[in-house]
């Protein structure tokens, strides 16, 4: 079993840096905005680092035949199209947008900038995208599996608790993107045989409103889909779970090294790469409309023990064995 305390991610940014001789240099130099729903995107995130990293092993480095134009939301994204307007004043070729709000927001103020979305939920149900296949349009990028993955989720609470038969869906009920992960994880749930609690949230006085509904009627579990307001929220609902004694899983690594219980979900700092290869084929000519959307390839399990002991949670041997992070 692979144990980890708390690895920094800073590292692999400048590791990234360093690998720009793995392939040859672009001639010519590149403007690429990205787009986030929260503060700019930093070099020491999973997605800063996997980008800087899968860019540099294309031959593009930052000061030198590549810019970074970084903008963020800073969680209102009623700025997101101000931030598209100000990419495409400052003519980007292309965008790097994470986040379904952020995919969105550029896909509606340009039709001519090529856009490569991360972590922008199921594009084809949100509207996004044509088809998988042949995405249409100007926009493309990496998938969530939101189906598969919410049934991985479900099964690994299964595993920590036998006896769940109640799980707690906390979500952003204004995300689209965030509303599809939601009715994907509740179908199901409800196919094997769990009983789901709907807790959608639109700001953040709703998540007293949902835990004074978990306090009346008690779930087994919490299972948090991830998006700006649960993340921005995420240490209210560490602290009920901690109060109730309630496990609960996340999507993303970094809300388990966080404090959360555990985590499942797509490694971003390699969907980051992925996007990067996808943007590098489009800035030699490769259209978005006829580049499929692609899908994550690694998935990450993460356990808190530090947050087991607290909860009073004694996480079976086999699901140990089988995490590829465990924080103690």
């Amino acid at each position: 079993m692979k144990r980890i305390a708390l690895i920094a991610v800073t590292a692999l940014a400048f590791t990234a840096l360093a690998q720009v001789g793995f392939a040859q240099a672009p001639a010519k130099s590149y403007r690429i905005g990205v787009l986030t729903p929260l503060t700019p995107l930093e070099d020491n995130s999973d997605i800063g680092a996997g980008l800087l990293r899968g860019l540099a092993q294309l031959g593009y480095a930052p000061g030198r035949n590549l810019v970074l134009d970084r903008r963020g939301a800073q969680g209102d994204m009623d700025r997101l199209p101000g931030l598209v307007a100000e990419l495409v004043a400052s003519k980007v070729d292309g965008i790097f947008t994470i986040s379904f709000p952020a995919a969105l927001a550029a896909k509606n103020g340009t039709s001519t900038v090529p856009i490569v979305m991360i972590s922008g939920g199921d594009p084809v149900e949100a509207g996004l995208v044509q088809s998988i296949a042949r995405p249409g349009g100007n926009l493309t990028g990496i998938s969530d599996i939101a189906t598969e993955l919410s049934a991985k989720r479900l099964e690994l609470l299964k595993e920590l608790l036998p006896g769940l038969r109640r799980v707690a869906m906390l979500w952003n009920a204004n995300d689209l993107g965030m509303t599809l992960r939601y009715r994907a994880a509740a179908g199901i749930a409800g196919s094997v045989g769990l009983a789901v609690q709907s807790l959608g949230v639109r700001e953040p006085d709703d998540f007293e409103s949902a835990f004074g509904a978990m306090t009346r009627e008690p779930p087994d579990a919490i299972l948090m889909v991830t998006d700006v307001l649960t993340t921005l929220n995420r240490k209210r609902v560490y602290e009920f779970a901690a109060a109730q004694r309630l496990p609960a899983i996340y999507e993303y690594k970094r809300l388990a090294r966080d404090g959360g219980l555990m985590s499942y979900g797509p490694d971003q700092a390699e969907a980051a790469a992925i996007a990067a290869s996808m943007m590098d084929r489009i800035l030699k000519g490769a259209k978005p409309a006829e580049l499929p959307v692609q899908q994550p390839t690694k998935f990450e399990l993460v356990i808190n023990l530090k947050t087991a002991k607290a909860l009073g949670i004694t996480v079976p041997p086999a699901l140990l064995a089988r995490a590829d992070e465990v924080i103690e």
